[in-house]
Parts: structure tokens; C-alpha cells; sequence
């Protein structure tokens, strides 16, 4: 009886009492040999996100959608999909969406991109991908507390993924937001026949900057299902998203 009452309430108030969707992100997510299990993952926790924060989102698997209207949305999200995907005429329509004032959201696997086959995403996402060392469990630092990717996170943080190896070819300026402690785990460990070296201390794992007129976050973290599951790993996410999307929540 409770339950109809509640219903027959939820028709009678006007729609004004519901939450309005304060932005809207679209999505590309693609399967690939290494990441495909994540998929219907990240889509349920991004859609519990979206219903607790009050945005809407895209969720593509094909590139065709950037063939539509991108100025619908508040952001981009490249989620373990790189921009190499697009097409010269899709990407052409990504460069005017973010020259226009668009945003965007790099995410694990999408920050690895062929060298020289788009400079400008190479760009925007800031750092061009080495090799990574195999998954191991290190200890994450807080690089900035300002910045909303990092609230709700400890100030070492016990998370295991591939940790990139990263180069600056291109001179971009990048804000760190996280890195990771190399003495916490062993950056030379990787497969026979290949050979990796520590970064160093300044060993960055997320990031932001401005790209064009629009905002850009980047977290290489992200590589197994399971992660998008973690409460602390769906924060961190979820604070790039925010910052991306609206530009609000950073304290300097």
C-alpha cells in the first residue's frame, strides 16, 4: 500500500522536483585485446554515478558518433579508447569541438597513442607512452590536494596497476595530481626482451592542463575490471569528470 501511495506522489509532483541533469558526457569506450572485460563495469558504476551526481552521458562503442553534434556535451571521455580510432574527419570535428571550448577525459589505455600518427591528441593528452613495467602494487601520492581527483583519497594510496612510462616529446606543461613512488615497487620488472626504466621521482600517473580553449584531465590508472568496482578508484574518476565537465570543485 506504501509503495503505491509513493508512486502515485512521485506522478503528482511537478517535474521541476526532480533533479535536472546538470551536464551531459559522451563516452567512447571500444573493446580491444586487452580491455574489454571492464566494459559492462565501468558502464554500471558510471550510470550510478550519473544518477548520484546528476549528469547524463553518451555511451558509444562505435566512432560514428562524432559524426553528430558535439556541442552537446560538457566533456569527452576517452575510456581505454585512443583517438587513433577516429577517422581524419572525426578527429577533425574533435579539434573544433575543443577549439570551440570543449573538454576532455583521458583514461588509461587512452592515453597510449602511435607516435607521429596524430600529434595534436598527442598533445592533449600531455605525455607520449614508453612501455609499462608488469602490474604491480606501489604506493600512489597525493601530488595535489586541490584538485577534486584527489579529495577523498588517502595521502598514500595502495593501488596496483601498470604504471606508465612516460616521455615529453612535444614540451607540454602539465599540473600532476597524482604519481606514484617508485622505490614502492619495481619499475625495471617487465617481459623478457623488453626494457623499462624508472621515471624517477617525478613519475606522474593522473594530470591536468588546458588544451585549445578546454579543459583536459588525464589518469593512466584504470586497467583492470575490478577497478571499476573500487569506491576510491570511482572518486578519483568521478573528480576529473567533475573539474572536466564544469571547471568547479579545484581549491587553490
Amino acid at each position: 500500500m506504501i509503495w503505491a501511495l509513493l508512486a502515485l506522489l512521485g506522478m503528482l509532483l511537478p517535474s521541476a522536483a526532480l533533479a535536472d541533469p546538470q551536464y551531459k558526457l559522451l563516452v567512447l569506450s571500444i573493446p580491444n585485446k586487452y580491455h574489454y572485460e571492464y566494459i559492462p563495469v565501468a558502464r554500471d558504476s558510471l550510470e550510478r554515478l550519473a544518477k548520484l551526481h546528476a549528469f547524463t552521458f553518451t555511451w558509444a562503442n562505435r566512432t560514428d558518433v562524432f559524426d553528430g553534434d558535439l556541442s552537446q556535451y560538457a566533456a569527452v571521455m576517452f575510456l581505454n579508447t585512443p583517438g587513433e580510432q577516429l577517422n581524419a574527419a572525426q578527429r577533425a570535428k574533435f579539434e573544433a569541438y575543443m577549439r570551440a571550448g570543449g573538454n576532455a577525459i583521458i583514461v588509461h589505455r587512452a592515453a597510449i597513442t602511435p607516435a607521429n600518427d596524430w600529434v595534436w591528441y598527442e598533445k592533449l593528452v600531455g605525455r607520449s607512452f614508453i612501455n609499462h613495467p608488469m602490474l604491480q602494487t606501489a604506493a600512489v601520492t597525493i601530488a595535489d590536494k586541490g584538485f577534486p581527483a584527489t579529495f577523498g583519497l588517502p595521502d598514500r594510496w595502495i593501488w596496483s596497476d601498470e604504471y606508465y612510462v612516460l616521455a615529453n616529446p612535444w614540451h607540454v606543461a602539465i599540473h600532476p595530481v597524482l604519481t606514484v613512488d617508485e622505490s614502492s615497487y619495481d619499475p625495471t620488472k617487465i617481459w623478457p626482451g623488453q626494457v623499462a626504466k624508472p621515471m624517477g621521482p617525478d613519475h606522474p600517473v593522473a594530470w591536468y592542463h588546458s588544451y585549445e580553449k578546454g579543459r583536459v584531465f588525464v589518469t593512466t590508472l584504470g586497467h583492470d575490471v575490478e577497478m571499476y568496482r573500487d569506491p576510491t578508484y570511482l572518486a578519483h574518476l568521478m573528480g576529473g569528470i567533475w573539474w572536466s565537465a564544469t571547471g568547479r570543485g579545484q581549491v587553490r
